[in-house]
Order: C-alpha cells, then structure tokens, then sequence
C-alpha cells in the first residue's frame, strides 16, 4: 500500500523515530509534523496536550496516510488511546516500545526513568514497566530543562553538560541501577552527554528503534507495506521556525532535508 506513515511530535525529538524508522522502512513514504511552536508539551496541561495532538493528526488525516506513529512520549502518555478508539487506521506510541526494550537489557531489575514533567506525572512508563514485570523497580525523574536545551540546538559542551549534571544528580549513586530510559524522543539527540553524566555502567535506552520495528510488524500485520522499491520523497512540515529546524534536522540526518515547510494547523475542539 503506497500511501505515507503519520509521524507526529510536540518539535524536533520525534526526527529520531522519524530516522530510524526511514532507516528500517526504505521504500516506505513518511510525512513529519513536528509542533515547535509549542513545544514543550510536558509542562503543558492534558486537555491542552490532547487538544494539540488531534490538530496534528488531523492535518495528517488530510494527507491520506495509513499509519500514525505518535513519536512524542507526553502525548503518547495522553492521546494513545485515545486516537486508537478514534481512528480506523493504526496508531502506535513510544512508551511501550521503549520499556520493553528496557527489560530486555536490564540485569538488575532497577531501570530509571527520565521523561518531561507530563510523561513521568502519567507514570506511563512505569505502568508499562510493572505491567511487563512486576520485579522491576522503576525511579521515575522528570527533566523539564532538557527539551528546552534540545530545542535550542545545545547538545554538548560546558552548557549542555552542566545542565544534565544537575538534572540527573538525583540518580547517581542509585543502588543497583544499570538501565535509564530516555522517556522523550528529544533526548537521544543529548545521549553522548546524559552517558558521559551518568557514566558507562548504565545502560541508555530509546524508544526510535523498537517504534521502527513495530511500525514494520504493524504494517506486515496489516498487510499495508510498500511493496514497491522507490526512493521516497518524504515530507516535513514544522509549526515554528523553519531555520531551528533545518539545523537540529541536518544534525541529525547529516544531510539537509529539502522538502521542508512551515505549517499553520487549524484548531480543534475536543468533544
């Protein structure tokens, strides 16, 4: 089935999943929302949060996609079932992607958790978790600075570095805990630091891989991959300012992503 993939985030952290997924997924077409007008979403109210997230998806509707990939940890914690109930079409988050892939690295059992101030008050992940195993003990932490500083397109450095510290000092000397997942799709881009804060004995783990590999099931499932071998001319649109996202996205894609748009999406009411 040749139509695109949904993916959605509240700014540039769902570029990882988005990457990730172009990486596993080659013949298949992905169409990017990212909200950086708004973002953050963590500190954001929920009725706000979903509210936000249903004007995404419904600028995507628009694009006769086949799949949603909620790439924004705060809304997948707020909206996933939501728009799984809504929709006639799949619709995947990163939470349950990411806390297996936790559990399936983890010796210890004791796996911290660090996500914006929405996702960790959910206790999403930890849910998730306990629900997987009940032996896990999970030390939830939000990091309201970090999407901020990813936005700003600070990712290391004397900044960068001092900011993490200071966030993650709860978390060191934390017995036994040999696993930390990044609970946002912000902070892979900060990984090289939060590891250098945190040291070599924990294990960081993202969501973007174990979303791709779910995307693909998903769609094999469905019977709605691409079967077609083409190069595909992916879109992505922004809310915000076109220059930030041009220069945090050729970080990350270390090429500059031609079809690049800013978009204004039309408000709607929650029923």
């Amino acid at each position: 089935m040749n139509k695109p993939i949904g993916v959605i985030d509240s700014g540039v952290g769902g570029l990882t999943v988005a990457h990730e997924i172009m990486r596993q997924l080659p013949n298949e077409k992905l169409i990017y929302v990212g909200d950086t007008k708004r973002c953050p979403y963590g500190s954001r109210p929920r009725k706000e949060v979903i509210s936000y997230t249903l004007e995404m998806v419904n600028f995507l509707l628009q694009k006769d996609i086949k799949m949603i990939v909620i790439a924004c940890n705060t809304a997948t914690a707020f909206t996933l079932k939501i728009l799984q109930q809504k929709l006639l079409i799949p619709v995947i988050g990163v939470i349950q992607s990411g806390a297996r892939a936790a559990i399936n690295v983890t010796n210890t059992n004791h796996i911290a958790v660090i996500g914006t101030e929405g996702t960790i008050k959910s206790s999403a992940y930890q849910n998730a978790l306990t629900n997987i195993n009940q032996r896990i003990h999970v030390t939830p932490l939000a990091c309201p600075l970090f999407v901020p500083m990813v936005e700003k397109g600070i990712f290391t450095g004397n900044q960068a570095t001092s900011i993490v510290t200071d966030c993650l000092n709860p978390l060191k000397g934390q017995r036994d805990l040999d696993t930390l997942i990044l609970g946002c799709t912000h902070y892979p881009l900060i990984e090289k630091t939060i590891q250098h804060v945190m040291g070599q004995h924990v294990q960081l783990v993202s969501s973007s891989e174990e979303t791709a590999r779910e995307t693909s099931v998903i769609l094999d499932v469905y019977q709605m991959m691409n079967k077609v071998t083409q190069n595909q001319s992916h879109e992505f649109y922004t809310t915000g300012n076109l220059n930030i996202f041009k220069q945090i996205s050729h970080t990350l894609f270390n090429e500059e992503i031609d079809n690049l748009k800013t978009v204004t999406i039309e408000k709607v009411a929650l029923s």
